[in-house]
């Protein structure tokens, strides 16, 4: 058994000592002992004694394995300071979101933040700005620019390849840059919600090594069947966790853990620790929960991130138990990072960038004619990404066709906000606002004003506050307006995270004094633009069937 001095001895910077029960996650065992490490790097581990209680244990560092930084509303610097406190060292970041604004420029401002603080943020290039050509997006991404972010800047991998009806057509741009990646020996991400069976192989067959879309428990094994390896999401709106569970039991090592949209107040409460508790409640063995959590990532991208090996990186955690992975201590790189729930990086200069041109907008921008006997809508449930489409009788007042608060009809609209332009109209159920309304720059893929509301003279309100600000979102009640702004692209603060967790938590609550039922409407808001996932979505272009993937008619 190994001399066990104090639990930290710390040398000089980036460099200590620390007894712990050291958990292998690759030889599947737990021993007491030491792990030294010097200048970051990792130079003994001796682990030979007896599991010993009230000792820590000492794990490799969590890892989210698909998150769009962006959607937390922080800038990558704010991100890192919320993460480390839950045992996170890394993240598999898709910039996707600022580049559907700004391009390659976004890209690199999300790179240039990040390198500001100690912590991994691994990004990949996207592969699909804009993400169709049915909305307007502030910027694009065309083969050469994406070759350039992985040849030049060394992104790790083709970030999510959405378009999988070109995938599976074999459409001569997908592959292209499906290509592009396995020529530089890169993974490539997927993204095809829904798909199984033959499709879901051919997808697969493409050089998709990765899915994190998935939805029930067939459409994973079919994918897992395929080759690829699922990721089990649990974000704000879209949580997939309780369903694909069995998967951790079943097939190791071919899963990984992610958050893909986590807004800040989420983040601040937890993150993929909250996962690993989860899984160990629903009664993993501890290996496997840790193997799809820290282990997985690492293979399957080859992030140059520590599994506590001599040689490696220390990048780890100290958690209490093996049961609720409540972090005690974190380390980036050999640096202590957090320590007692308490962020120990320090705050980074953050740089605004943004492209923000829309118009505001007055009631009569609202009008929509009474044609038809029945309304499309868009059918909204909690925690899903995917809507149905509803077929209901209209409201109609003076020969318009009106929201209609009673029965939960609202209006939705989508504003261009790269240039003038009058707005998308269309009508969702399931945001249950009484009056009122919300609106945010925040919605993917391309970022225009997206809003939901009671009634118009509301929503004019709030979308006109956000035209003001840049881009946020706001809440609007009456002649009130409150705001998060998001000066950053329009996606992100500039300021400190637990300040802009704080006011997205008051904003989230305002909203359910509106009458919103759901637990994060502003984040399932921002999904109502997302054509990619179906049913019924709308663009800045109009109401699109994403099953079809074509425009429709809001009447019939």
């Amino acid at each position: 058994m190994p001399r066990l001095l104090s639990p930290q001895t710390q040398m000089q910077p980036n460099s200590g000592s620390l007894n712990a029960n050291i958990v292998d996650v690759l030889q599947r065992r737990i021993a007491s002992g030491q792990v030294v490490w010097r200048d970051g790097v990792i130079t003994v581990v001796d682990a030979t004694g007896p599991e010993l209680p009230g000792l820590g244990y000492l794990i490799p560092g969590f890892i989210d394995a698909h998150v769009h930084i962006e959607s937390s509303m922080l800038a990558p610097s704010e991100f890192a300071r919320l993460a480390v406190r839950h045992g996170t060292v890394a993240t598999v970041s898709d910039p996707h979101e600022i580049a559907n604004v700004l391009g390659l420029a976004g890209v690199r401002y999300m790179l240039e933040n990040s390198r500001q603080v100690p912590f991994k943020m691994f990004f990949g290039a996207p592969s699909c700005v804009p993400a169709t050509p049915f909305e307007t997006a502030g910027a694009s991404l065309d083969l050469d620019e994406i070759a350039i972010l992985l040849r030049e800047d060394g992104l790790l991998y083709l970030s999510e390849m959405m378009n999988f009806p070109g995938v599976l057509a074999r459409d001569a741009a997908a592959m292209a840059r499906i290509a592009l990646a396995q020529s530089l020996g890169l993974p490539v991400d997927g993204h095809a919600p829904g798909l199984t069976g033959e499709r879901a192989r051919r997808y697969a067959e493409a050089g998709i090594s990765s899915d994190h879309e998935c939805v029930s428990l067939a459409e994973a094994r079919d994918k897992i069947a395929g080759g690829m390896h699922i990721l089990i999401r649990e974000g704000s709106a879209a949580r997939n966790f309780d369903t694909l569970e069995p998967l951790i039991r079943d097939h190791p090592d071919k899963v990984m853990f992610c958050s893909d949209d986590k807004h800040p107040d989420d983040l601040a409460r937890g993150h993929i620790d909250r996962m690993a508790a989860r899984a160990a409640a629903a009664g993993h063995d501890v290996f496997d929960v840790l193997r799809c959590a820290c282990l997985n990532p690492v293979l399957h991208y080859r992030l140059p991130v520590g599994l506590l090996r001599v040689g490696d990186p220390m990048d780890a955690a100290e958690v209490a138990d093996l049961r609720d992975f409540r972090p005690l201590r974190t380390w980036v790189n050999g640096g202590l990072v957090a320590e007692a729930g308490r962020s120990l990086i320090e705050r980074a200069p953050i740089r605004l960038i943004n492209h923000f041109q829309a118009r505001k907008i007055t009631p009569a921008d609202l009008d929509v004619p009474a044609v038809g006997e029945r309304l499309r809508v868009i059918d909204v449930r909690d925690g899903e990404l995917l809507t149905r489409e509803a077929l209901l009788a209209p409201r109609v007042e003076d020969g318009r066709i009106v929201s209609d608060p009673e029965r939960d009809v609202l209006y939705l609209l989508v504003l261009n906000r790269y240039r003038p332009a009058p707005p998308a109209l269309a009508f969702v159920r399931g945001f249950g606002l009484r009056r009122g309304a919300l609106a945010s720059s925040v919605a993917h893929d391309s970022h225009n004003l997206v809003a939901v509301g009671a009634d118009a003279e509301s929503l004019c309100r709030a979308v006109n506050a956000l035209i003001d600000s840049g881009g946020g979102i706001a809440v609007a009640d009456g002649g009130a307006v409150e705001s998060l702004p998001l000066p950053v692209a329009g996606l992100m603060s500039d300021q400190d995270g637990d300040a802009v967790a704080a006011r997205y938590t008051e904003l989230t609550r305002r909203a359910g004094e509106l009458g919103s039922p759901l637990r994060a409407p502003f984040m399932t808001l921002s999904f109502m633009a997302l054509l990619v996932i179906p049913e019924l979505k709308l663009s800045d272009l109009g109401l699109f069937d994403g099953r079809e993937f074509r425009f429709t008619g809001l009447t019939l």
